[in-house]
């Protein structure tokens, strides 16, 4: 392997019902953010049915090309064929870099495309950077736990692989006036590529938290101090039309789903606002909401760590002091 053959940042775009998901849009940002520093091109590769229309979009976000395959057998997503197409365009692209979303898709395809192209894959990441000197790419994931931050690099294999969290990433403003160049690849697959049949597809009707899109949040600790003390949560959520989360202790002791986690092991959130309700302010959960606009935290020591990343800090027990401020909202809603 000749490392200097490899060129560009490549980005693999991931189209649901031909929607293209948020977590793409994100990562062509940063995508672009790497390639300026590399001085090289940004790369998108869509993958689908009957989805050249959305290539235009990619462009406007951050993309100087994209790379489409579009197949009646890739209409909806199964590994085989996916890693199939994905494999082939990064052989004859022959990107630097490859970037993938960690969403359930992205985890399924990266490690059999990291597999089949022989490189090495950094699942999970958190934060993407460039070694100035050596122009590696330097790729940081929770490890242990989430109790220590690991960088990790792939100096010696080509391209330099890694899955991307939603939302720790900032996508572009979208721009109409950019100009890309769009590229048809064909993958030259068959039904013979086919190896799992989809019978029937069924969507779920509950209703899931999307915590990463919410502008509120009323965030939980373990000092909240009990799973019926979450309810003050809930009637504060309401007036604010927001949505309600947990640090990892409270989905640990079962008073929230999984899905509502904030933190290097849950999801990363920029709420407008976002208030921290008995969070003592590891490190772990701050870096999953230090970037909110407008911190509000309430906690009964003074001393605590997340004090020091807050807009504003109240002292005191926050299942007592809630229930007011969900008063004065109420108050303040029926006069208007």
């Amino acid at each position: 392997m000749i490392l200097s053959d490899y060129k560009g940042v490549l980005v693999y775009i991931e189209q649901r019902d031909k929607e293209i998901q948020k977590v793409s849009l994100e990562l062509l940002g940063k995508g672009k953010e790497i390639a300026e520093k590399l001085n090289t091109t940004l790369t998108a590769v869509l993958l689908g049915f009957e989805i050249k229309g959305l290539s235009e979009e990619l462009v406007y976000h951050g993309a100087d090309k994209v790379v489409y395959s579009d197949s009646e057998i890739l209409k909806n997503f199964t590994n085989e064929p996916y890693t199939k197409a994905l494999s082939k365009i990064i052989e004859s692209e022959k990107p630097e870099i490859v970037l993938v979303g960690a969403t359930s898709i992205g985890r399924d395809i990266a490690p059999r495309v990291a597999a089949r192209i022989k490189t090495g894959l950094t699942a999970d990441c958190t934060t993407l950077d460039v070694d100035a000197e050596t122009n590696n790419l330097l790729m940081t994931r929770p490890a242990f736990g989430g109790n220590i931050m690991a960088t990790i690099i792939c100096p010696d294999h080509r391209p330099q692989m890694s899955t991307v969290r939603p939302g720790v990433m900032i996508k572009l403003e979208r721009d109409s006036s950019r100009k890309g160049e769009i590229v048809e690849f064909d993958s030259q697959l068959s039904n013979s590529d086919l190896n799992v049949e989809i019978l029937e597809i069924v969507k779920e009707d509950k209703k899931k938290a999307n915590i990463e899109d919410a502008k509120v949040l009323i965030s939980a600790g373990r000092g909240i101090g009990s799973k019926d003390n979450m309810a003050v949560l809930y009637d504060l959520a309401e007036p604010l039309k927001g949505e309600v989360s947990g640090s990892r202790a409270v989905i640990d002791n079962g008073w929230l789903d999984k899905e509502r986690q904030v933190g290097q092991t849950g999801k990363t959130v920029r709420p407008d606002l976002y208030f921290a309700c008995g969070i003592s302010g590891a490190i772990q959960h701050v870096a999953g909401m230090e970037e909110s606009e407008l911190i509000i935290s309430i906690n009964k020591n003074p001393d605590a760590l997340i004090f020091e990343v807050s807009d504003l800090g109240i002292v005191g027990d926050a299942a007592k002091i809630i229930p007011l401020v969900t008063e004065e909202l109420k108050k303040i809603k029926s006069e208007n």
